[in-house]
Protein backbone atom coordinates (compact mmCIF):
# COMPACT_ATOMS: atom_id res chain seq x y z
CA UNK A 1 0.00 0.00 0.00
CA UNK A 2 1.07 3.54 -0.21
CA UNK A 3 2.63 5.62 2.35
CA UNK A 4 0.58 8.06 3.86
CA UNK A 5 0.87 10.59 7.04
CA UNK A 6 -0.31 8.77 9.59
CA UNK A 7 -3.52 10.50 12.21
CA UNK A 8 -1.99 12.99 14.53
CA UNK A 9 1.84 12.39 13.17
CA UNK A 10 2.94 16.41 14.56
CA UNK A 11 1.29 16.20 17.96
CA UNK A 12 2.91 11.96 18.14
CA UNK A 13 6.30 13.13 16.84
CA UNK A 14 6.47 16.08 19.76
CA UNK A 15 5.24 14.08 22.31
CA UNK A 16 7.59 10.08 21.44
CA UNK A 17 10.33 11.39 23.33
CA UNK A 18 8.70 11.31 26.89
CA UNK A 19 6.59 8.22 25.85
CA UNK A 20 10.00 6.28 24.81
CA UNK A 21 11.36 6.61 28.29
CA UNK A 22 8.44 6.50 30.20
CA UNK A 23 8.30 2.65 28.14
CA UNK A 24 12.47 2.41 29.37
CA UNK A 25 10.80 3.12 33.17
CA UNK A 26 8.13 1.04 32.88
CA UNK A 27 10.30 -2.19 31.64
CA UNK A 28 12.92 -1.57 33.97
CA UNK A 29 10.37 -1.86 36.75
CA UNK A 30 9.63 -5.87 36.89
CA UNK A 31 5.90 -6.52 38.74
CA UNK A 32 5.63 -10.11 38.50
CA UNK A 33 1.69 -10.93 39.32
CA UNK A 34 3.20 -12.14 43.02
CA UNK A 35 4.85 -9.29 43.76
CA UNK A 36 2.24 -6.66 44.96
CA UNK A 37 4.65 -3.65 45.98
CA UNK A 38 6.84 -4.42 42.27
CA UNK A 39 2.98 -4.20 40.97
CA UNK A 40 1.96 -1.21 42.68
CA UNK A 41 5.02 0.51 41.78
CA UNK A 42 4.19 0.88 37.89
CA UNK A 43 0.89 1.63 38.74
CA UNK A 44 2.52 4.76 40.36
CA UNK A 45 4.00 5.52 36.99
CA UNK A 46 1.18 5.14 35.05
CA UNK A 47 -1.16 7.07 37.73
CA UNK A 48 1.71 10.03 37.37
CA UNK A 49 1.43 10.09 33.70
CA UNK A 50 -2.50 9.86 33.29
CA UNK A 51 -2.47 12.71 36.52
CA UNK A 52 -0.53 15.00 34.38
CA UNK A 53 -3.38 14.68 31.38
CA UNK A 54 -5.89 15.83 33.82
CA UNK A 55 -7.34 12.37 34.95
CA UNK A 56 -8.51 11.66 37.98
CA UNK A 57 -6.58 8.33 39.80
CA UNK A 58 -8.38 5.75 41.88
CA UNK A 59 -6.77 2.89 43.37
CA UNK A 60 -8.54 -0.19 45.01
CA UNK A 61 -6.50 -3.10 46.78
CA UNK A 62 -6.91 -6.58 45.24
CA UNK A 63 -6.44 -9.24 48.28
CA UNK A 64 -3.02 -10.73 47.64
CA UNK A 65 -2.35 -8.90 44.91
CA UNK A 66 -1.59 -5.27 43.99
CA UNK A 67 -4.23 -2.44 43.56
CA UNK A 68 -6.66 -2.18 40.75
CA UNK A 69 -6.27 1.52 39.41
CA UNK A 70 -9.06 3.55 37.28
CA UNK A 71 -7.98 6.91 36.06
CA UNK A 72 -11.12 8.88 34.43
CA UNK A 73 -11.74 12.60 32.86
CA UNK A 74 -15.09 13.42 31.74
CA UNK A 75 -14.94 15.58 28.25
CA UNK A 76 -17.69 17.27 26.34
CA UNK A 77 -19.36 14.30 24.38
CA UNK A 78 -21.08 11.56 24.40
CA UNK A 79 -20.28 7.89 25.28
CA UNK A 80 -17.89 6.02 27.56
CA UNK A 81 -14.77 4.68 26.46
CA UNK A 82 -13.05 2.25 28.61
CA UNK A 83 -9.15 1.69 27.68
CA UNK A 84 -8.43 -2.17 29.61
CA UNK A 85 -5.06 -2.90 30.44
CA UNK A 86 -2.76 -4.55 32.81
CA UNK A 87 0.00 -4.16 35.39
CA UNK A 88 1.72 -7.44 35.95
CA UNK A 89 3.73 -9.59 33.98
CA UNK A 90 4.94 -13.14 33.49
CA UNK A 91 8.37 -12.32 34.90
CA UNK A 92 8.92 -11.16 38.63
CA UNK A 93 12.27 -9.33 39.73
CA UNK A 94 14.22 -12.53 40.43
CA UNK A 95 13.31 -13.73 36.63
CA UNK A 96 14.68 -10.41 35.51
CA UNK A 97 17.33 -9.78 37.26
CA UNK A 98 20.06 -8.01 34.95
CA UNK A 99 17.51 -8.18 32.25
CA UNK A 100 16.46 -4.56 31.58
CA UNK A 101 15.12 -2.72 28.78
CA UNK A 102 17.58 -2.59 25.33
CA UNK A 103 17.15 -1.23 21.87
CA UNK A 104 18.79 -3.08 19.07
CA UNK A 105 18.84 -3.64 15.72
CA UNK A 106 16.34 -6.13 14.14
CA UNK A 107 18.63 -6.08 10.83
CA UNK A 108 17.47 -8.66 8.49
CA UNK A 109 15.67 -10.53 11.01
CA UNK A 110 12.15 -9.75 9.33
CA UNK A 111 10.94 -8.16 12.65
CA UNK A 112 11.86 -4.66 11.61
CA UNK A 113 13.51 -1.40 12.42
CA UNK A 114 14.85 -0.86 15.64
CA UNK A 115 13.06 -3.26 18.50
CA UNK A 116 12.85 -3.04 22.28
CA UNK A 117 13.48 -6.11 24.45
CA UNK A 118 12.93 -6.58 28.01
CA UNK A 119 10.85 -8.12 30.56
CA UNK A 120 7.12 -7.22 29.73
CA UNK A 121 7.91 -4.76 27.03
CA UNK A 122 4.98 -6.32 24.57
CA UNK A 123 2.72 -7.77 27.40
CA UNK A 124 1.70 -5.18 28.04
CA UNK A 125 4.18 -2.18 28.95
CA UNK A 126 4.76 -1.03 25.02
CA UNK A 127 0.76 -0.87 24.95
CA UNK A 128 0.23 0.48 28.43
CA UNK A 129 2.62 3.55 26.44
CA UNK A 130 0.94 3.28 23.56
CA UNK A 131 -2.60 4.10 24.76
CA UNK A 132 -1.06 7.29 27.23
CA UNK A 133 0.26 9.00 23.96
CA UNK A 134 -2.47 8.16 22.03
CA UNK A 135 -4.49 9.80 24.15
CA UNK A 136 -2.33 12.60 24.70
CA UNK A 137 -1.82 13.08 21.59
CA UNK A 138 -6.00 13.64 20.79
CA UNK A 139 -5.89 16.10 23.90
CA UNK A 140 -3.13 18.04 22.26
CA UNK A 141 -5.58 18.85 18.93
CA UNK A 142 -8.15 19.74 21.17
CA UNK A 143 -10.16 16.28 21.28
CA UNK A 144 -13.13 16.64 23.42
CA UNK A 145 -16.21 14.29 21.50
CA UNK A 146 -16.29 11.52 23.79
CA UNK A 147 -18.53 11.68 27.54
CA UNK A 148 -15.57 10.15 29.41
CA UNK A 149 -12.01 8.14 29.06
CA UNK A 150 -11.47 5.83 31.88
CA UNK A 151 -8.62 3.90 32.15
CA UNK A 152 -8.63 0.22 34.24
CA UNK A 153 -5.61 -1.28 34.99
CA UNK A 154 -5.68 -4.77 36.99
CA UNK A 155 -2.51 -6.34 38.95
CA UNK A 156 -3.49 -10.04 38.04
CA UNK A 157 -4.31 -10.71 34.47
CA UNK A 158 -1.52 -13.03 34.28
CA UNK A 159 -3.18 -15.07 36.58
CA UNK A 160 -6.88 -14.73 34.88
CA UNK A 161 -7.68 -11.67 36.80
CA UNK A 162 -9.37 -13.42 39.90
CA UNK A 163 -9.38 -10.77 42.01
CA UNK A 164 -10.49 -8.15 39.21
CA UNK A 165 -13.11 -10.19 37.05
CA UNK A 166 -15.97 -8.27 38.74
CA UNK A 167 -14.43 -4.82 38.32
CA UNK A 168 -13.74 -5.21 35.27
CA UNK A 169 -17.34 -6.57 34.26
CA UNK A 170 -18.57 -3.84 36.14
CA UNK A 171 -16.50 -0.97 34.48
CA UNK A 172 -17.05 -2.45 31.22
CA UNK A 173 -21.63 -2.54 31.88
CA UNK A 174 -20.53 1.19 32.26
CA UNK A 175 -18.96 1.96 28.85
CA UNK A 176 -20.41 2.02 25.63
CA UNK A 177 -16.97 0.73 24.33
CA UNK A 178 -13.80 -1.76 25.51
CA UNK A 179 -10.44 -1.18 23.88
CA UNK A 180 -7.84 -3.56 25.24
CA UNK A 181 -4.13 -3.13 25.12
CA UNK A 182 -3.02 -6.80 24.51
CA UNK A 183 -0.30 -6.74 22.00
CA UNK A 184 -0.69 -6.74 17.85
CA UNK A 185 0.18 -10.01 16.64
CA UNK A 186 3.88 -10.73 14.86
CA UNK A 187 2.19 -9.73 11.51
CA UNK A 188 0.78 -6.41 12.91
CA UNK A 189 -3.43 -8.25 13.12
CA UNK A 190 -5.71 -7.03 15.71
CA UNK A 191 -7.64 -9.49 17.80
CA UNK A 192 -11.71 -9.50 17.46
CA UNK A 193 -12.37 -12.63 18.85
CA UNK A 194 -10.78 -15.51 21.51
CA UNK A 195 -12.58 -18.78 22.78
CA UNK A 196 -12.47 -19.52 26.53
CA UNK A 197 -10.35 -20.66 28.95
CA UNK A 198 -10.07 -22.59 31.59
CA UNK A 199 -7.90 -23.06 34.59
CA UNK A 200 -8.32 -26.11 37.40
CA UNK A 201 -5.90 -27.23 39.62
CA UNK A 202 -6.29 -30.60 41.40
CA UNK A 203 -5.01 -31.41 45.03
CA UNK A 204 -4.56 -34.46 46.06
CA UNK A 205 -4.16 -35.53 50.25
CA UNK A 206 -2.81 -39.38 51.25
CA UNK A 207 -0.28 -40.59 53.71
CA UNK A 208 3.21 -41.09 53.80
CA UNK A 209 5.17 -44.54 54.37
CA UNK A 210 8.08 -45.98 53.64
CA UNK A 211 7.68 -48.06 50.90
CA UNK A 212 10.37 -50.24 51.93
CA UNK A 213 9.04 -50.63 55.66
CA UNK A 214 5.46 -50.11 55.98
CA UNK A 215 4.42 -49.46 51.94
CA UNK A 216 1.00 -50.54 53.41
CA UNK A 217 0.44 -47.95 55.59
CA UNK A 218 0.94 -45.17 52.18
CA UNK A 219 -1.81 -43.49 50.59
CA UNK A 220 0.00 -42.35 47.58
CA UNK A 221 -1.50 -38.78 46.58
CA UNK A 222 0.25 -38.87 42.96
CA UNK A 223 -0.99 -41.97 41.50
CA UNK A 224 -5.01 -41.18 41.35
CA UNK A 225 -4.04 -37.79 39.79
CA UNK A 226 -1.02 -39.56 37.39
CA UNK A 227 -4.19 -41.85 36.81
CA UNK A 228 -6.47 -39.21 35.25
CA UNK A 229 -3.90 -37.00 32.76
CA UNK A 230 -4.85 -39.08 29.84
CA UNK A 231 -8.37 -38.73 30.52
CA UNK A 232 -7.86 -35.18 30.64
CA UNK A 233 -6.08 -34.54 27.59
CA UNK A 234 -7.96 -36.98 25.50
CA UNK A 235 -10.89 -33.97 25.53
CA UNK A 236 -7.98 -32.48 23.05
CA UNK A 237 -9.45 -32.48 19.53
CA UNK A 238 -7.98 -29.73 17.27
CA UNK A 239 -10.43 -30.29 14.77
CA UNK A 240 -13.55 -28.46 16.92
CA UNK A 241 -10.90 -25.96 18.75
CA UNK A 242 -10.76 -28.27 21.85
CA UNK A 243 -7.32 -28.11 23.43
CA UNK A 244 -6.72 -29.64 27.56
CA UNK A 245 -2.99 -29.60 28.70
CA UNK A 246 -1.76 -30.78 32.25
CA UNK A 247 0.96 -28.57 32.64
CA UNK A 248 1.95 -29.29 36.21
CA UNK A 249 2.15 -32.55 38.19
CA UNK A 250 4.04 -32.09 40.66
CA UNK A 251 4.40 -34.67 44.10
CA UNK A 252 6.45 -36.13 46.94
CA UNK A 253 9.54 -35.29 49.37
CA UNK A 254 11.87 -38.68 48.38
CA UNK A 255 12.37 -41.36 46.45
CA UNK A 256 11.54 -43.59 49.17
CA UNK A 257 8.71 -41.66 50.70
CA UNK A 258 5.06 -42.76 49.35
CA UNK A 259 3.82 -39.02 48.53
CA UNK A 260 1.27 -38.05 50.94
CA UNK A 261 0.30 -34.80 48.63
CA UNK A 262 0.32 -33.89 44.82
CA UNK A 263 -0.35 -31.28 42.92
CA UNK A 264 -2.13 -31.15 38.99
CA UNK A 265 -2.39 -27.99 37.20
CA UNK A 266 -4.85 -28.12 34.20
CA UNK A 267 -5.04 -25.79 31.10
CA UNK A 268 -8.52 -25.52 29.17
CA UNK A 269 -9.25 -23.57 25.62
CA UNK A 270 -12.52 -24.37 23.49
CA UNK A 271 -14.45 -22.37 20.97
CA UNK A 272 -17.47 -21.52 23.06
CA UNK A 273 -18.66 -21.24 26.49
CA UNK A 274 -21.02 -24.50 26.37
CA UNK A 275 -17.98 -26.58 25.35
CA UNK A 276 -15.85 -24.82 27.65
CA UNK A 277 -17.85 -25.83 30.95
CA UNK A 278 -18.03 -29.38 29.63
CA UNK A 279 -14.96 -29.65 29.35
CA UNK A 280 -14.16 -28.16 33.28
CA UNK A 281 -16.68 -31.06 34.34
CA UNK A 282 -15.13 -33.62 32.85
CA UNK A 283 -12.09 -32.86 34.71
CA UNK A 284 -14.18 -32.30 37.89
CA UNK A 285 -16.02 -35.97 36.87
CA UNK A 286 -12.11 -37.79 36.48
CA UNK A 287 -11.42 -36.18 39.73
CA UNK A 288 -14.18 -37.80 41.63
CA UNK A 289 -14.01 -41.04 40.27
CA UNK A 290 -10.12 -41.20 40.98
CA UNK A 291 -10.99 -40.09 44.95
CA UNK A 292 -13.75 -42.92 44.61
CA UNK A 293 -10.95 -45.28 43.79
CA UNK A 294 -8.65 -44.42 45.74
CA UNK A 295 -9.62 -44.96 49.43
CA UNK A 296 -7.80 -43.30 52.34
CA UNK A 297 -7.10 -40.00 49.39
CA UNK A 298 -9.24 -36.79 49.38
CA UNK A 299 -8.81 -34.74 46.53
CA UNK A 300 -10.13 -30.76 46.03
CA UNK A 301 -10.66 -29.33 42.74
CA UNK A 302 -10.86 -25.41 42.48
CA UNK A 303 -10.75 -22.97 39.33
CA UNK A 304 -13.00 -23.56 35.85
CA UNK A 305 -13.64 -21.70 33.20
CA UNK A 306 -12.09 -18.44 34.03
CA UNK A 307 -12.42 -16.43 31.02
CA UNK A 308 -15.46 -16.65 28.85
CA UNK A 309 -15.40 -16.65 25.00
CA UNK A 310 -15.40 -13.69 23.00
CA UNK A 311 -18.12 -13.46 20.52
CA UNK A 312 -16.46 -12.00 17.05
CA UNK A 313 -20.02 -10.50 16.44
CA UNK A 314 -19.23 -7.95 18.91
CA UNK A 315 -15.82 -6.65 17.54
CA UNK A 316 -17.06 -6.97 14.00
CA UNK A 317 -18.39 -2.90 13.69
CA UNK A 318 -14.93 -1.84 15.40
CA UNK A 319 -12.45 -4.52 13.53
CA UNK A 320 -13.94 -2.77 10.22
CA UNK A 321 -13.50 1.15 11.57
CA UNK A 322 -10.08 0.40 12.77
CA UNK A 323 -8.91 -1.62 9.53
CA UNK A 324 -10.59 1.46 7.35
CA UNK A 325 -8.15 3.80 9.83
CA UNK A 326 -5.22 2.36 9.36
CA UNK A 327 -5.86 1.71 5.27
CA UNK A 328 -6.24 5.24 4.78
CA UNK A 329 -2.72 5.65 6.36
CA UNK A 330 -1.27 2.61 3.76
CA UNK A 331 -1.52 0.06 6.33
CA UNK A 332 -3.37 -3.43 5.91
CA UNK A 333 -4.20 -4.81 9.64
CA UNK A 334 -5.42 -8.53 9.81
CA UNK A 335 -7.91 -9.42 12.48
CA UNK A 336 -7.67 -12.65 14.40
CA UNK A 337 -9.29 -14.89 16.05
CA UNK A 338 -7.01 -16.60 18.73
CA UNK A 339 -7.13 -19.04 22.09
CA UNK A 340 -5.41 -16.93 23.62
CA UNK A 341 -7.12 -15.73 26.90
CA UNK A 342 -7.21 -11.68 27.51
CA UNK A 343 -9.37 -9.60 30.26
CA UNK A 344 -11.23 -8.45 26.74
CA UNK A 345 -13.18 -11.42 26.82
CA UNK A 346 -15.12 -10.47 30.20
CA UNK A 347 -16.60 -7.03 28.66
CA UNK A 348 -17.40 -9.02 25.21
CA UNK A 349 -19.18 -12.04 26.88
CA UNK A 350 -21.31 -9.30 28.43
CA UNK A 351 -22.13 -7.83 24.76
CA UNK A 352 -20.47 -4.34 24.98
CA UNK A 353 -18.38 -3.40 21.88
CA UNK A 354 -14.72 -4.71 22.07
CA UNK A 355 -11.56 -4.87 20.55
CA UNK A 356 -7.93 -6.51 21.31
CA UNK A 357 -4.36 -6.82 20.56
CA UNK A 358 -4.35 -3.28 19.98
CA UNK A 359 -0.93 -2.60 21.46
CA UNK A 360 2.63 -2.65 19.33
CA UNK A 361 3.53 -5.42 16.98
CA UNK A 362 5.02 -7.87 18.97
CA UNK A 363 7.22 -11.39 19.08
CA UNK A 364 7.40 -13.83 21.04
CA UNK A 365 5.56 -12.99 23.89
CA UNK A 366 6.05 -14.24 27.23
CA UNK A 367 9.64 -15.44 26.45
CA UNK A 368 13.21 -14.33 26.59
CA UNK A 369 12.86 -13.28 23.02
CA UNK A 370 9.92 -10.83 23.64
CA UNK A 371 10.12 -7.58 21.81
CA UNK A 372 8.54 -5.36 20.20
CA UNK A 373 8.92 -3.07 17.29
CA UNK A 374 9.65 0.32 18.71
CA UNK A 375 8.09 2.49 15.73
CA UNK A 376 4.95 0.35 15.94
CA UNK A 377 4.54 1.82 19.27
CA UNK A 378 4.29 5.41 17.45
CA UNK A 379 2.23 3.84 14.56
CA UNK A 380 -0.62 1.70 16.56
CA UNK A 381 -1.05 4.98 18.90
CA UNK A 382 -1.70 6.90 15.66
CA UNK A 383 -4.52 4.24 14.55
CA UNK A 384 -5.63 4.13 18.50
CA UNK A 385 -6.19 7.69 18.58
CA UNK A 386 -8.26 8.45 15.45
CA UNK A 387 -10.07 4.87 16.94
CA UNK A 388 -11.14 6.51 19.69
CA UNK A 389 -11.97 9.94 17.69
CA UNK A 390 -14.00 8.13 15.43
CA UNK A 391 -16.09 6.48 18.21
CA UNK A 392 -18.90 8.74 18.98
CA UNK A 393 -20.12 8.84 15.36
CA UNK A 394 -21.31 4.83 15.81
CA UNK A 395 -23.33 5.93 18.64
CA UNK A 396 -26.01 6.96 16.48
CA UNK A 397 -26.32 3.83 15.16
CA UNK A 398 -26.49 2.23 18.27
CA UNK A 399 -30.17 0.77 19.82
CA UNK A 400 -28.76 1.84 23.15
CA UNK A 401 -25.98 3.50 24.96
CA UNK A 402 -25.28 2.74 28.62
CA UNK A 403 -23.01 6.01 29.24
CA UNK A 404 -23.33 9.48 28.30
Amino acid sequence: MTAAPLPYAAALDALWPHARNVLKELVDSPSGSYEAASVDAVGDILAREWQRLGFEARRDPVAGFGDIRLMTRRMGGKGRVMILGHLDTVWPGAASAGWTYAETDGGGSGDGGTLATGPGVGDMKGGLVMALLAVEALLAEGFDAVGEIAVLLVPDEELGSPGSRARIEAEAKASDWVLVLEPARPDGGIVGARGAVGAMILRATGRTAHIAVNPEEGRSALAPLAGIVGTIEAMTDLSLGRLATVGILKAGSARQVVPDAAEMHVDLRAPDQPSAEMMAATVRRAAADAAAASPGVEITVSGGVTRPAFPAEVSAPLVALYQGIAAAAGVEVACHATRGGSDGSFGAALGVPTLDGLGPVCFDTCSRRERIILSSVKERAAFFAALIAELPGTLAHASSSPAT
